[in-house]
């Protein structure tokens, strides 16, 4: 096998495992939402963003007949659609981040799982010539890197409702 092929294959399958991770961390925010019966500390806009994206990266998945971005994508509009529902079931308003001065309400492990993710499929668009695969997901970079800076800017408060355990 050519080292051209097996890095495109690697590639192709970091591109699998980050998106279907991105994917899975709404999960934890789902079972939150659940067991709060609130969106307390949970973002609408990447839910939204993502499904639109994924619905998106459907249609061209399909129109190019790649069975990797047809599954991906439907699972990934499936989730998305699911958290948005929950969201919506749960959210009576919202805080905004700069509002508030504070990214409580920010996933780090999505802000991570989707530079990861986009990153990886900007590189797999450019190791296979798409500019259909590598732009799109130029902007998922770009505002991973503006959430980080938020990160930076309003650190996470520490849960002050917490005891040191006695040793």
């Amino acid at each position: 096998m050519e080292t051209s092929s097996v890095a495109d294959s690697l590639l192709s399958g970091a591109c699998v495992v980050f998106t279907l991770g991105m994917f899975s961390t709404g999960l934890s925010d789902l079972r939150h939402m659940q067991m709060t019966q609130s969106v307390d500390s949970v973002q609408f806009l990447p839910f939204l963003t993502t499904d639109v994206n994924n619905l998106g990266w459907l249609s061209y998945g399909v129109l190019k007949g790649d069975g990797t971005l047809i599954i991906v994508n439907a699972i990934g509009a499936v989730l998305q659609t699911l958290y948005i529902l929950a969201y919506l079931h749960y959210c009576p308003q919202k805080a905004k981040v700069i509002q508030t001065k504070s990214t409580h309400r920010l996933s780090f492990s999505l802000t991570i799982a989707t530079l990861l993710t986009s990153a990886s499929w900007s590189l797999y668009g450019f190791r296979l010539r798409d500019f259909y695969i590598m732009v799109p997901n130029l902007p998922g970079i770009l505002t991973s890197f503006i959430r980080l800076w938020l990160f930076w800017k309003y650190p996470p408060q520490q849960d002050k409702n917490y005891r040191l355990l006695q040793t």
